[in-house]
């Protein structure tokens, strides 16, 4: 008769000492030059090939894609995110390496080993639905890079043929999950750098009105004292959606910057919020609990689910434990990232009295 307080008690015991297991590892796919463009893939460098270096580009390369399917570049610092990020490995579909060659400033070449990572798409949007992370949806524009660079010899565009030159940009936009496209140098778009350097952005939409969609990022970079300045302009269908500028010692280092204002502003106009719910506190009941090896297990499992932030076993009864749960984003959340092989909802549960899920 005395069974539920003893089992409430031995829980209560139990909640402080339990351990959680590791992800399981993933494996290495070959490929002629691996890449890693689209929404769920990252390219992170690396400095070797050793597991620890892996293991800590798989959490590099989940933010980054976190950050692409949300269009928000600190999706890493959202509540949940970085205990998702710990267990990255066990999200990834496949991996690969590829060598990237270089030229230093100083001209000599340089090598960098790149780790390409796929993850799965199901699990990856599951876990972006139940950390409440916006949704940008597909298919993304590809606006038209009106770029234009003064060295100290004058303006020149930069058009399809010196692609090499906006690597920077055209890849941080990539990193971001849209594409930017470039100009495709005709005379008539070199004759553009003016409107470019005057900022008329009326003048490059209409040049501009060849390409589609109507979006253009507009961006001169220029010398300013032992420095660089690159003053940018976002433009969709006309209207001016942003504008802001920044300096940098390496002219390098500021072409990302207009891949990252242009993904901002996107986000800010095209992005939905979350379907998930809002933060609550929420008592559920879990059934087969029959032993503190179930406990442990439960524990274990909702302590892995990066929605839950606290547990409070509250009672228990011959039927089951009900514990109080302090959810991210709700009753929602919780379940969307539970693990149906563990945790099953019960067959006519009603909204507005306490949900059951039974351990399998």
């Amino acid at each position: 008769m005395h069974r539920p307080k003893r089992l409430l008690g031995m829980i209560v015991w139990l909640l402080a000492a339990l351990l959680i297991a590791g992800p399981a590892s993933a494996q290495r796919v070959e490929g002629d030059r691996a890449e890693g463009t689209g929404l769920y893939s990252a390219e992170i460098p690396v400095r070797s090939q050793s597991e620890s270096e892996r293991e800590a580009g798989f959490a590099r390369g989940l933010a980054q894609v976190l950050g692409k399917l949300s269009g928000d570049r600190s999706a890493a610092q959202r509540p949940g995110v970085a205990q998702e990020l710990r267990r990255a490995r066990q999200y990834v579909e496949g991996y690969d390496y590829r060598q990237d060659e270089g030229v230093s400033s100083r001209g000599s070449p340089t090598f960098t080993t790149v780790l390409v990572v796929r993850y799965r798409r199901d699990d990856i949007d599951a876990v972006a639905a139940a950390l409440g992370l916006p949704v940008w949806p597909d298919p993304r524009p590809k606006p038209v890079l009106w770029l234009a660079i003064d060295d100290g010899s004058g303006p020149r565009l930069v058009a399809l043929q010196q692609s090499n030159v906006a690597r920077p940009i055209l890849q941080r936009a990539i990193e971001r999950g849209y594409r930017l496209g470039l100009p495709g140098g005709s005379a008539a778009e070199q004759a553009a750098v003016g409107a470019i350097w005057r900022g008329d952005t009326a003048s490059i939409a209409r040049i501009s009105a060849r390409y589609t969609p109507p979006m253009q990022l507009v961006g001169k970079l220029y010398r300013d004292g032992a420095g660089w300045k690159a003053d940018w302009i976002f433009v969709d269908g006309g209207r001016v959606l942003s504008r802001w500028s920044e300096t940098a010692d390496d002219a390098r280092r500021l072409l990302p910057t207009g891949a990252d204002g242009a993904a901002d502003a996107l986000t800010r106009r095209y992005a939905k919020a979350s379907p998930a719910g809002a933060p609550s506190t929420q008592p559920i009941v879990f059934t087969g609990i029959n032993s503190s090896a179930d406990f442990i297990r439960l524990s274990a499992q909702l302590q892995r689910m990066s929605v839950v932030r606290g547990m409070r076993p509250v009672r228990a009864t011959p039927q089951g434990l009900e514990i109080e749960l302090d959810l991210l984003t709700g009753l929602t959340g919780f379940r969307r990232m539970a693990d149906a092989q563990v945790l099953v909802e019960a067959d006519g549960n009603i909204e507005g009295v306490t949900p059951v899920f039974h351990l399998r």
